[in-house]
């Protein structure tokens, strides 16, 4: 899923950058208004985080013009901004939901889990089927997995890893496999990378962690889920 953030400060343009390529999403950066809604015309994202004060064409005016191109597309405004008015404007003109300056990291990523699950129900190049490793059920379109009548939060990257194993189940998946289908041919994450997204992975999935039923090493290659 690709989103596009516009936003004029250069550290947070670049913080929200990595946060969401740790969590699977792909992302293009604007840096003011009209290179911002350059970019939707041309790159057509799945997701947008706009900030309101941006130079040469605000986020009020960006999304105004967006929402004559596309009514669907979900909007986030970001924005210092915290009075009443300012949220209602945002969301008269079609935005899916506001946060203000400063924000917590946790707070985004809550935000924007929740316009993704709308998105991938919509998204049919998603497989949203849900399907079961061992005990666990997971739950793509929720972006969720269940066990014994407990949820557990999942990133897209982490739906994209557990789908890769449930498809190959019984094989060895080396680690460039992973990391092409999971992280994408043009970003190369370091083994280290691999290691700890999956060390968190099984945090959350796992029973016993020290002793994985689901994602299994294969030392010197990659991973393995043995049905």
């Amino acid at each position: 899923m690709k989103i596009l953030v516009a936003e004029d400060d250069h550290y947070i343009r670049e913080g929200l950058k990595a946060l969401l390529e740790r969590e699977g999403y792909q992302v293009m950066l604007a840096a003011d208004g009209e290179e911002a809604l350059e970019f939707f015309k041309s790159q057509k994202p799945d997701f947008m985080l706009l900030d309101i004060m941006m130079p040469l064409m605000d986020g009020y005016s960006v999304c105004r013009e967006v929402r004559k191109l596309d009514r669907d597309v979900p909007v986030i405004f970001l924005s210092a901004k915290a009075e009443e008015i300012d949220r209602v404007v945002g969301l008269e003109l079609g935005a899916d939901d506001y946060i203000a300056k400063p924000f917590g990291t946790s707070e985004v990523i809550a935000r924007i889990r929740t316009i993704t699950r709308r998105c991938l129900g919509n998204e049919n190049k998603f497989d949203d089927n849900e399907f079961t490793l061992g005990d666990l059920t997971i739950l793509p379109s929720e972006l969720r997995a269940l066990r014994n009548g407990q949820y557990i939060e999942l990133s897209l990257r982490d739906v994209k890893i557990l789908q890769l194993l449930f498809r190959n189940r019984g094989k060895v998946i080396d680690r460039d496999t992973i990391s092409n289908t999971c992280w994408g041919h043009d970003y190369l994450p370091s083994s280290r990378t691999l290691d700890q997204h999956i060390s968190k992975l099984r945090k959350r999935i796992e029973i016993d962690p020290q002793n994985p039923k689901i994602i299994n090493t294969v030392h010197g290659v990659g991973y393995r889920y043995d049905k």
